[in-house]
């Protein structure tokens, strides 16, 4: 009896140690890893009023684009993920959700309207998804890539050409 409570006790701490050590931001701030499970979650899309729950789409390639209007470098990477990455792959079955941290409707329908996206634009009040991705303090501006099983494959900070590339070439691998 003894033996298995502290096994038990043992296991519990050790599970909180190793959550801990996943929630620590690396510096990039991101709270997730490549090879991670995607955290799941639940948003209102701005577009049409509807719910997209990150686990139903499993079985699916999704990238997820954290943004908020405010963002100059994610209104300039916006029109390169429209059209290398959204229209090159929408059709092979490619899913991609801006993300819009913590802004009401109107503003992420306003930036999705003069970046000229047609991907769908999540609502993030609170910016409750982005903290399950990145510290609530960091900057936006991020790409996280998931594959088929919700893992993720891929990570983007900011816009950087070269890095911009990695992404597209790492999605054009899902779909080879």
């Amino acid at each position: 009896m003894k033996k298995t409570l502290i096994s038990a006790v043992f296991i519990f701490l050790f599970s909180g140690y190793a959550f801990a050590q996943q929630r620590t931001p690396d510096k990039r701030g991101f709270l997730v890893r490549v090879g991670d499970d995607a955290p799941d979650f639940t948003m209102t899309l701005a577009d049409d009023g509807k719910t997209v729950k990150l686990s139903d789409l499993r079985g699916k390639v999704v990238m997820l684009q954290f943004t908020a209007s405010w963002c100059g470098v994610c209104r300039k990477e916006m029109p390169h993920i429209e059209s290398e990455i959204w229209q090159a792959y929408k059709d092979k079955g490619l899913h991609v959700y801006a993300i819009d941290r913590d802004e009401p409707k109107a503003k992420a329908l306003m930036l999705k309207e003069q970046t000229g996206i047609t991907y769908p634009i999540g609502l993030d009040p609170g910016a409750d998804i982005f903290g399950l991705y990145a510290g609530k303090k960091e900057g936006v501006t991020r790409n996280v890539l998931i594959d088929r099983n919700g893992k993720i494959i891929f990570l983007t900070r900011l816009y950087n050409v070269d890095e911009f590339s990695k992404l597209v070439e790492k999605i054009g691998e899902q779909f080879d």
